[in-house]
């Protein structure tokens, strides 16, 4: 049995504890507030995860760190880079391999689908901190100070997920309502499952042949947002969705108030136009197969109808 540190306890950082634990290994599951999964085979810590030698301390006798932290989208360029310092640190004081859920941001646009050869040209500032974290760690893995690996998939799908579909075009559909997006709604867009992300994670940390390069997480073939909407409405048995695009200029206006708004500007080219990720070098070094997409959307339509009847009965 080995030991594994996980750091985050969103929707990755709690499937890839239970992941681990369902296979018998030793779990320790940080966050500030000690919060994940209820079950006894994971042990929770309260901990502040940017603090290296705190980090350090928990992560003794680990095999694998994996990076699995996540900060409010307009406080990555404030949370994110010592969260991740203090894993490299952590990772190189014990001699485990760092295993990061990264995303796609630094690439930047792109002109067709995205490998993991594709140049990280990104420009605006969460793109360029994406980009720059990766290429710390990477310089740190030649330098033969740490192993490292990051797994990077499109946007989630799950139960508990974030995403411009599950936090305004699903909530929306479910209640009936119509909903104006910031989106070309026909456009193909990749859709990532977060359990194969976990799966992806724990797979990568374990073969020495994926250190010291990054990974995209095995996913569906490309769903527009229209489609993906009209399966929703269809698997939630409601109403056909109603569907607008919303005016760069309008998600510009919006912006001017509310500071999470203001951050979907900057990553706009993902889906005013075709966002489509290429991820089968991780299906053929590491066999995963992706989730169909049916089975993972069902799993998030059903997450947000519990989360409202719950929220009724309150």
């Amino acid at each position: 049995m080995s030991m594994h540190l996980i750091v985050g306890a969103g929707p990755i950082g709690t499937a890839t504890a239970s992941l681990l634990a369902d296979r018998g290994e030793r779990v320790r599951l940080v966050t500030r507030r000690g919060t994940g999964p209820d079950r006894p085979d994971i042990e929770k810590v309260a901990a502040d995860a940017s603090d290296p030698a705190a980090l350090t301390e928990l992560a003794e006798g680990a095999t694998a760190l994996y990076n699995c932290t996540g900060a409010p989208y307009d406080r990555w360029l404030t949370d994110l880079p010592p969260l991740a310092t203090a894993c490299l640190a952590a990772a190189r004081a014990c001699g485990a391999v760092l295993a990061t859920t990264g995303n796609l941001y630094g690439y930047g646009p792109a002109d067709g689908p995205l490998t993991e050869r594709s140049p990280l040209r990104a420009t605006g500032p969460k793109g360029r901190l994406r980009a720059r974290l990766w290429q710390e760690a990477l310089a740190a893995h030649e330098a033969g100070d740490v192993r490292v690996t990051e797994v990077r998939g499109s946007d989630y799908l799950g139960a508990g997920t974030q995403s411009l579909l599950t936090s305004l075009v699903l909530p929306k559909l479910l209640a009936g309502a119509r909903v104006s997006v910031p989106a070309d709604l026909n456009a193909p867009h990749s859709w990532t499952y977060a359990g194969d992300v976990a799966r992806t994670l724990v797979a990568a940390a374990a073969d020495e042949r994926a250190w010291g390069r990054p990974w995209h997480v095995p996913t569906a073939a490309p769903v527009s947002m229209a489609e993906l909407a009209a399966r929703a409405a269809v698997l939630a048995g409601v109403a056909a969705p109603r569907l607008s695009t919303m005016p760069t200029a309008v998600l510009w206006l919006g912006g001017l108030g509310n500071p999470i708004v203001r951050e979907l500007r900057e990553t706009q080219y993902q889906f005013r136009r075709p966002f489509v990720l290429d991820s089968s070098a991780a299906t053929d070094a590491f066999g995963i197969e992706p989730r169909p997409i049916e089975d993972s959307l069902r799993e998030t339509v059903a997450w947000l109808a519990d989360n409202d009847a719950a929220h009724a009965k309150r």
